[in-house]
């Protein structure tokens, strides 16, 4: 799955679009490289986002297409 994608289904940032340009900016790392918006992203992986002087690190958890606001937060674990 894509990282905007993920990002997005998550809920970890509200928006597809918010989240691609977050990629474009150098905000989004997975494992600890700069993430492209097309970064494929799998269980296991460790994201990293950060939101002025706040960082966020997420593990991948589970890949799901489609996701109820509830089942969102299976998603990922933070980290930290």
């Amino acid at each position: 799955m894509r990282v905007d994608k993920f990002l997005k289904n998550s809920r970890l940032i509200k928006r597809r679009t918010v989240a691609k340009e977050a990629c474009e900016q150098g905000r989004v790392k997975v494992n600890h490289k700069p993430a492209k918006p097309g970064t494929e992203v799998a269980q296991g992986d460790i994201i990293t986002i950060e939101f002025g002087t706040r960082i966020i690190k997420a593990e991948v958890l589970d890949l799901k297409e489609h996701v109820t606001k509830d089942a969102s937060k299976e998603m990922y674990k933070t980290i930290e």
